[in-house]
């Protein structure tokens, strides 16, 4: 018989054998957000289609093609969240969060949605961690943040990531070089793709960003934002810098990274991983000093960054990290009969309550059956109840690599008894 239906494109499960190695991953995300005093912010999946609108950016390829926006029964336009910075700015502005100090230092680890071609490490439904840091124009704080990626990736031993840093300017300065862009890209009018064509007048910095292999040519010899940042803009640049030099984290300037969303000025950045093929970027962001006012709020000068949980194990993957497997159930019991199966229940729940791991049947199989599961699920040891062991009122505990067996009570000390056994058994102590 088919099962009625499969999961939609674009998506993937994350099946009980595999899920070990996601916690893994944000167990250390969290970890080290929380050294550097951020906390996890949490936001609906889907939001009203103008804040993203509004705050991604009209001229977007996220905006223009790959969100999921319906209208719901009440007449209203809604979309799930293709990123997470615009919903974070959202939460900090109806909730008054500068009210209680500045900078406001938030993270999450969130589910993604755009309707976009899937493909290795890029998929139509995806993960991100991402942190936000709202209330400081510093490069104190670009720096920051760039530390904390960078600390995440030292934790969990990938290499080969390459920095890559630019400073996009604000609008002081950005209308020059929209200018200079038309200028250039005008040239190029009928080579440009549909998209392009219409960016050039409303947003020609997004030809930057475009995919196609005809206008990524064609920018290849574009003017850079480099060439006309306004004092304000260069001197951020250079702290930035500094700052990252002086803690010995190794960057490369690329004047030609922009981001793919309107509402970043000043310093972009992203990580680059050469081990996944063309889809390199494990982590980008920067700063969006117009954000919260593009969303109806006071000025209040922000800057983060996402980076793929897919992508990122990917890396992982082909570099050969291994992730530590979570431990196997400590304590298979396998009961034979009613009272047996009542006694095994008991000290079962007495080991959790000691924070032990233990299992036994509860699908009414026999002993050998119940021995095989116990093999199956890698139960470091066992043990059988029956009418003998009920009456005599002790047990033997087997190790099930070794063959080695101890006798313990069935009695309140049972738990206790166990996990001296062990832990003599893993880490060798007698």
């Amino acid at each position: 018989m088919a099962i009625i239906t499969k999961k939609i494109k674009g998506t993937e499960d994350v099946l009980p054998k595999q899920s070990y190695r996601w916690q893994f991953i944000e167990k250390i995300m969290r970890e080290e957000a929380g050294k550097f005093g951020f906390r996890e912010l949490r936001t609906p999946v889907f939001e009203h289609t103008e804040l993203f609108a509004r705050g991604v950016g009209q001229t977007t390829d996220v905006v223009q093609k790959e969100m999921y926006t319906f209208d719901t029964k009440g007449g209203e336009s809604v979309t799930l969240r293709p990123e997470g910075t615009a919903g974070a700015a959202r939460a900090v502005l109806e909730h008054a969060l500068p009210n209680e100090g500045l900078p406001i230092k938030a993270y999450y680890l969130t589910s993604c949605y755009r309707y976009e071609k899937p493909q290795a490490g890029r998929l139509r439904e995806f993960h991100q961690f991402g942190v936000e840091e709202y209330g400081t124009s510093s490069p104190l704080a670009d720096a920051e943040v760039i530390l904390l990626a960078d600390s995440i990736f030292k934790r969990l031993q990938i290499k080969n990531l390459h920095l890559e840093i630019n400073s996009i300017g604000c609008p002081e300065c950005r209308p020059k070089f929209n200018a200079a862009l038309r200028g250039y890209f005008g040239r190029y009018t009928e080579e440009l793709c549909e998209t392009c064509r219409t960016r050039l007048d409303k947003n020609p910095m997004r030809i930057l960003d475009c995919k196609s292999p005809v206008c990524s040519k064609i920018a290849e010899n574009a003017p850079t934002i480099l060439e006309f940042l306004c004092e304000e803009c260069q001197e951020h640049f250079e702290q930035v810098k500094k700052l990252l030099t002086a803690a010995g984290v190794e960057f490369t300037v690329n004047p030609s990274i922009v981001r793919g969303l309107d509402y970043y000025t000043k310093t972009v950045f992203e990580f680059v991983s050469d081990a996944i093929g063309s889809q390199g970027t494990v982590c980008g962001g920067g700063r969006y000093d117009g954000l919260v006012e593009e969303l109806g709020g006071p000025s209040l000068p922000s800057l983060g960054y996402a980076m793929g949980l897919e992508r990122l194990l990917m890396v992982m993957e082909n570099q050969g990290i291994e992730i530590p497997e979570p431990e196997p159930c400590a304590l298979y019991i396998a009961g034979l009969g009613d009272e047996a199966q009542l006694k095994a229940f008991e000290l079962i729940n007495q080991l959790r309550s000691y924070g032990i791991s233990a299992e036994g049947d509860v699908v009414g199989r026999g002993l050998r059956a119940q021995m095989k599961y116990a093999d199956k699920i890698g139960a470091q040891f066992s043990l059988v109840l029956g009418d003998n062991e009920l009456l005599e009122g002790k047990a033997k505990i087997k190790n099930m690599t070794t063959g080695e067996q101890s006798e313990v009570p069935l009695d309140e000390t049972f738990a206790v008894n166990f996990s001296a056994i062990h832990m003599t058994a893993k880490f060798g102590q007698r």
